[in-house]
């Protein structure tokens, strides 16, 4: 049984734009929002307030199309802002662009009854009616949609309950996996950080009676965010205050660390920031890290070992989904069988390795450059979520070969460079010990992504991911050179997995 219609009062015009807010943080391209309502009823306003939510600016000059019959927002995800009151037939909407709209954006469409049975019927219907000195907002459409509107409405009640009530929010990019983030904003405060993450769904088990998360030890709730950011902020590092939370639900008010990137105006990166990033892990890792972290009074985080399970089964990414996807048939058992080999022939590598805390995804999207700070203090670090105890060198790895961006052999020496300088200065320190776990990391989280990008593109309908392969299989090969590393290279090859493949 679906999900029934949602309902809001809005006492005023300030509620119906917040309205618009809530209902914009919840729209994910492709979706078509039909607002019904007489002339007066907030139609407009409720847009107005979506679209300048989306757009991260309240002064954005939205005017109603009712003339133009469309107006186009190059926002993320774009918007496309139907009027068709004056539309004199329904076969103009085509001329409209309302394919393309759906095809790369949202649909907000004033007026849909004018349009026949010419609009999809996958909808989000919003009907605002008049309601004494107020009106009555009601949500129907597809379970999905509804679900999210609904997350979106417990976001508010979040801000609310904890004294944010009438906050502005403005979602933020998203990243890979289902959390979300919010700009919010109100009279008076600083800019906050809204973090939606709702508790991990396991999935069905695929390996040993367990699910894929349980084994790759993916953070399950924010619990592990809140924790470890105060594990962070304790031993000096500049991760976000955690200012408000709510484990049950999964939402946290947080610091804004701002929002200065390690790229350039031309989106390219800047040496100096990846060498200071490097600098940071060389101190990171000169310090010992506890497995057991207080997120809250009387609630503890364990931080799990990256063991080899969780190595393997992230590894096995590229046979699950990447292989599949370049050959057009599934790996044979007889492929699984040598992959695994290889691996636990490079595993092996890491036999006396350093190991401590490891963020995971510790590279440029998830590291905030604050120019005006020192040391250390000028990388704000904001995901972290995944953190396990595991090689030292996977954070390196990570950073000096960012996934998002293409970083150059010469960039990626000196950033690896910048890291091993410092930690020189003990004598304890091992480089080539580094080195060997530096690509066997290297490759194992390359791997890795080669298959969690085809997999946002086959499984979740995110195919943006797939123009980064080419710069992972280069990365991939580059950790193949390390003579540890011989066999896995010798498959690679074999396989035909780092040919010049277009998805």
């Amino acid at each position: 049984m679906g999900q029934k219609s949602i309902e809001r009062r809005l006492a005023d015009e300030a509620a119906t734009i917040r309205f618009g807010e809530d209902i914009g943080a919840a729209l994910r391209p492709g979706d078509l929002v039909a607002l019904e309502g007489d002339l007066g009823a907030g139609k407009t306003t409720f847009a107005r307030g979506l679209i300048r939510s989306l757009a991260g600016s309240e002064n954005l000059d939205v005017p109603s199309p009712t003339f133009t019959l469309v107006q186009v927002y190059d926002l993320r995800p774009r918007i496309y802002h139907f009027d068709l009151y004056r539309l004199s037939d329904a076969s103009e909407l085509s001329e409209l662009g309302l394919d393309e709209a759906l095809a790369d954006g949202v649909a907000l469409v004033e007026w849909p009854s004018r349009a026949d049975q010419l609009l999809p019927q996958q909808r989000i219907t919003i009907t605002l009616t008049h309601d004494g000195s107020g009106r009555l907002a009601s949500v129907d459409g597809t379970e999905d949609a509804l679900t999210r509107t609904n997350r979106s409405l417990q976001a508010r009640e979040f801000l609310d309950d904890i004294g944010w009530e009438n906050a502005r929010r403005s979602p933020l990019t998203g990243d890979a996996s289902a959390r979300a983030y919010e700009t919010v904003t109100r009279i008076g405060e600083e800019p906050r950080i809204l973090m939606n993450s709702p508790r991990l769904v396991l999935g069905p088990p695929v390996r040993d009676g367990k699910p894929y998360a349980e084994i790759a030890h993916t953070a399950q709730s924010i619990t592990a965010f809140v924790a470890i950011a105060r594990l962070l902020k304790l031993k000096g590092f500049a991760a976000p205050e955690i200012q408000a939370f709510d484990f049950d639900q999964g939402f946290a008010l947080i610091e804004n660390l701002g929002d200065q990137n390690f790229l350039d105006a031309d989106g390219k990166p800047v040496p100096n920031r990846y060498a200071a990033a490097a600098s940071l892990l060389a101190d990171m890792h000169t310090l010992k890290w506890p497995n057991q972290v207080e997120a809250a009074p009387g609630v503890v985080h364990t931080i799990p070992l990256f063991d080899r399970a969780a190595m393997q089964i992230e590894a096995d990414l590229l046979l699950d989904w990447y292989l599949p996807a370049v050959t057009g048939t599934a790996a044979t058992d007889d492929q699984r069988r040598e992959y695994a080999l290889a691996w636990a022939e490079a595993f092996a590598g890491l036999e006396g390795a350093e190991f401590g805390l490891m963020q995971r995804d510790f590279h440029s999207p998830n590291i905030i450059w604050r120019e005006s700070r020192r040391g250390n203090d000028r990388l704000g670090i904001v995901d972290f979520q995944d953190a396990l105890i595991g090689p030292l060198a996977y954070d390196l790895a990570s950073l000096a070969m960012d996934a998002r961006v293409t970083v150059s052999p010469e960039l990626e020496r000196q950033t690896v460079s910048a890291y091993l300088n410092a930690r020189e200065r003990d004598a304890a320190f091992s480089r080539a010990k580094f080195e060997e776990a530096y690509a066997i990391m290297a490759a194992q989280r390359n791997a890795k992504i080669l298959g969690i990008f085809v997999r946002l593109d086959r499984r979740d309908g995110k195919p943006a991911y797939l123009k980064h392969l080419p710069r992972i299989r280069d990365y991939l090969r580059r950790a193949l050179a390390h003579p540890s590393l011989s066999r896995l290279k010798a498959f690679t090859e074999e396989n035909g997995v780092l040919a010049e493949h277009r998805l």
